[in-house]
């Protein structure tokens, strides 16, 4: 039975990672400071859980709840991740990815031996760009380039993370995840948005000409991959996860849409939801494709993800119908 600090795990893949591993007989601490995109909601687990309302940036606090929980494992999904609101104010990102991280690596340098594992989870971003034409991939040699003020926060911790364990020894390792999506997604994000702007008829926003590629992966394929790495993984090493669906912005959008045309037909007079697209300005330093090459996952822990794109798509989809409210 593992002892696994998980911070930020009232956001949505933290909240998922808890699901999976509180059926595994594996004792919880949730750390979460509850901001904007978090939700206790449906984390009411009587045994082996329990949550305290905390910052990472507050070091004092931190490393008493740590030394006194004495973790196996720390997983730490902690992080400011919406690009938009990294442009209009970068301070909080700063804050919390970089001297968030900082704070943790410090409280696990001095943890006793039997911590095993600092597991830092990341994103595709830190990368930067490919041209659309490329057929390159993202692996886990493709040097650094982040582009926003959220990925080069990423990257920051990243790094700090490496250098954590090259100096001070401290066990870790570190993942990169390409787009996540699935239920109980906070409503700022591309599949969610699309989604309630369907439902509530209200125009969907895509940037630019629509062609920008990411590549997306069903949350709970995520956290399987995680707990591989938690359980597999070679310590001090990096893992890229993706479930190879590349597509572009509007095409997904369009592919949504017709989900939903047959899911729940469209009674306001309008031929299909996708009449509700809306091109706008461009996001600054707007990143143009992203691919995960997840070969690596794939051949040293015998990972695949289980979930057809497009069944994870309705699954989310009937998620969202059923509970419109949720946000509220």
């Amino acid at each position: 039975m593992n002892k696994v600090l998980i911070t930020g795990g009232c956001g949505f893949i933290g909240f998922h990672m808890i699901n999976k591993l509180i059926k595994k007989n594996n004792i919880i601490l949730n750390l979460d400071f509850l901001g904007y995109a978090s939700s206790k909601k449906d984390l009411n687990y009587k045994k082996n859980y329990s949550f305290i309302n905390a910052d990472i940036k507050n070091f004092a606090k931190l490393k008493k709840i740590i030394f006194e929980f004495s973790p196996n494992y720390i997983l730490n999904f902690a992080a400011e991740s919406h690009v938009d609101n990294s442009i209009v104010n970068a301070n909080p990102f700063i804050n919390s990815n970089i001297i968030g991280t900082f704070n943790l690596l410090q409280i696990a340098k001095n943890l006793p031996n039997t911590f095993k594992m600092f597991l830092h989870i990341s994103t595709d971003e830190v990368f930067g760009s490919l041209s659309l034409n490329q057929k390159k991939r993202f692996s886990e040699k493709t040097p650094y380039d982040p582009s926003s003020p959220y990925s080069a926060s990423k990257a920051a911790s990243d790094h700090l993370v490496k250098a954590w364990g090259r100096t001070y020894n401290v066990p870790y390792i570190i993942t990169n995840c390409s787009n996540n999506f699935g239920p109980r997604q906070f409503h700022e994000k591309l599949i969610p948005v699309i989604i309630l702007s369907c439902i509530n008829k209200r125009f969907i926003p895509v940037y630019g000409n629509g062609k920008n590629i990411r590549d997306w992966i069903f949350v709970e394929d995520h956290c399987n991959a995680l707990e591989s790495i938690m359980l597999k993984g070679k310590v001090f090493s990096q893992y890229l996860i993706g479930a190879r669906n590349n597509y572009s912005n509007i095409k997904l959008v369009k592919k949504i849409c017709k989900l939903l045309d047959k899911i729940k037909p469209n009674k306001s007079g309008l031929n299909s939801y996708s009449d509700l697209i809306k091109f706008v300005s461009d996001r600054p330093g707007h990143d143009v494709k992203y691919s995960i090459d997840p070969t690596k996952i794939e051949n040293e822990l015998k990972w695949k993800p289980k979930y057809n794109f497009e069944s994870a798509l309705k699954l989310t989809i009937k998620w969202y119908l059923n509970n419109v409210n949720y946000w509220n």
